[in-house]
C-alpha cells in the first residue's frame, strides 16, 4: 500500500474548499498530502495539480501504489476529453489509483484487469460524468453570455440588472486636443504613433477612441 492523496479545486478564489477538505479528512488523509488549487476545471494548467502529476520539469509526487482521493469528477475536472487523459496518465503511467468519494463506482483499486465487469463499469461511469462535468460548464458559460445579452445599456455600458452597476472596463474618456491631434492625423500632418504620443495614449486605447468617435464602435 503506497501514500494516500487528496486532491480538491474550486473554480475561484472567493469559493470556499472546506466541504472537500473536510470529506479528504475524514477518510483519514492528513493535511501535508492534500493539494488544493483555486482554477477553473477547464483545463489541467493548475499548480497544485501539477505537483501531484509532475511536469516536463518536475517529478510526480504520485508514484506506483499510491491512492488519489477527490470528492467528486468535477473537481478533477470539467473538461471530457482531458479528465479521461488525465485519468489515464494517472493510472496508467503513473500506475497510481483514484477514489471518487460521491460515486463509488469510481474507485480503481482492484480493476487491474482481473475483474472486467468492475472494470468496464468504472469506465462507463467516468466517461458519463466527465460528459457531465463539461456539459454543465458550457452550460454555465451560455447562461451568462444570455445574461449579459439582455442587460440594460445606459451610457453606452451594459448595466447589470441585479446591482444596476455598469459592467466591463470603464470606458476610455477622450483626452484633451483629441480633436485637434485626430484631425491632424487625418490630414497627414503626423503619424498615427506621434499623435498617441502627443495625446499619451497606447495603440489598443487610441484606435478604440477612433473607432467610437468616427461612429464605428
Amino acid at each position: 500500500m503506497g501514500d494516500i492523496y487528496g486532491y480538491c479545486r474550486v473554480s475561484s478564489k472567493e469559493q470556499n474548499l472546506e466541504r472537500q477538505l473536510h470529506e479528504l479528512k475524514a477518510f483519514g488523509i492528513p493535511d501535508k498530502f492534500i493539494f488544493c488549487d483555486k482554477a477553473s476545471g477547464k483545463d489541467f494548467n493548475r499548480k497544485a495539480y501539477n505537483s501531484l502529476v509532475g511536469t516536463d520539469d518536475t517529478l510526480p509526487y504520485l508514484h506506483e501504489g499510491d491512492l488519489l482521493v477527490i470528492y467528486s469528477i468535477d473537481r478533477l475536472g470539467r473538461n471530457y476529453q482531458e479528465i479521461q487523459e488525465q485519468w489515464k496518465k494517472i493510472t496508467k503511467e503513473l500506475k497510481a489509483d483514484i477514489k471518487v468519494l460521491d460515486m463509488p463506482l469510481l474507485d480503481t483499486r482492484g480493476t487491474d484487469g482481473k475483474d472486467l465487469d468492475k472494470t468496464f463499469i468504472s469506465d462507463l461511469v467516468l466517461q458519463i460524468l466527465s460528459y457531465v462535468a463539461e456539459k454543465e460548464r458550457l452550460n454555465t458559460k451560455s447562461r451568462q453570455r444570455q445574461g449579459i445579452d439582455v442587460m440594460p445599456i445606459v451610457d453606452g455600458k451594459k448595466v447589470s440588472m441585479k446591482t444596476g452597476r455598469a459592467t466591463g472596463r470603464p470606458a476610455i474618456e477622450f483626452p484633451t486636443d483629441w480633436e485637434k491631434y485626430y484631425q491632424d492625423w487625418k490630414a497627414g500632418a503626423i503619424t498615427a504613433t506621434k499623435a498617441m504620443e502627443f495625446l499619451g495614449l497606447k495603440r489598443n486605447s487610441f484606435y478604440k477612441l477612433v473607432r467610437q468617435y468616427e461612429g464605428t464602435a
